[in-house]
């Protein structure tokens, strides 16, 4: 069952740790930062945790008003995504990921989800703003992304582009891997890791966004 513990703490941040302090509530957050998700999704997202706990989540959050369910088919399954005010908790978990770079490493086996990996791409990449705009079809963890790199910027969109320089298909650790040592490309495509079709200069140019990032002005 959902939980309705309190801190009873006026403070404000008590407050919202009564809202999203649970365990597992900012992870599931952090599934939505860049796009809506199914039940589903979110289980392959984070397969620590139990369908029963996730729904809990999903509950406390939606009454909550952090997430909502997005329109979907009548049939279908239902979608959430983040509501105005569950996208204001976005500096938060961008502010507890640069804090948590420094804590150790979890013991295997660990997982990453594509959201982690694509969070981290948008937030690291520094294109060179003279190179010619690129678009990648990237497919990771079986869903398809839209990357955009163009006038020194990279962005992040869920769905197929209309048409792409490149498409790269690999997984979230290998996709991680990659973004520190672009060299490793070749071997992760001869071991089955990862697949490149198209322009392979413009999968270089957004490896090294990240590995070897332009300058930044200012």
């Amino acid at each position: 069952m959902p939980t309705s513990r309190s801190y009873r703490d006026s403070c404000g941040i008590a407050r919202a740790l009564d809202v999203v302090g649970e365990r597992w509530a900012l992870l599931v957050v952090r599934e939505l930062l860049l796009a809506p998700q199914r039940f589903s999704e979110l289980r392959h997202a984070l397969p620590h945790v139990s369908s029963n706990v996730l729904a809990d989540r999903l509950r406390e959050l939606e009454h909550n008003g952090v997430i909502r369910r997005a329109p979907a088919a009548a049939e279908g399954p239902r979608v959430y995504e983040l509501s105005e005010r569950g996208r204001q908790l976005e500096p938060v978990l961008m502010a507890l990921s640069d804090w948590g770079v420094s804590v150790p490493e979890p013991a295997a086996p660990s997982s990453l989800s594509a959201t982690s990996v694509l969070i981290f791409l948008r937030r690291a990449a520094r294109p060179d703003p003279a190179a010619p705009p690129t678009t990648c079809r990237l497919e990771l963890g079986g869903r398809v992304w839209t990357i955009r790199l163009a006038s020194g910027r990279v962005q992040v969109e869920p769905g197929e582009p209309a048409k792409a320089d490149v498409s790269l298909r690999t997984d979230p650790k290998t996709l991680s891997a990659l973004l520190t040592d672009p060299d490793a490309l070749a071997t992760a495509c001869a071991d089955g890791s990862a697949a490149v079709v198209g322009d392979l200069p413009a999968i270089g140019r957004l490896l090294h966004a990240v590995a070897d990032p332009w300058p930044s002005g200012g």
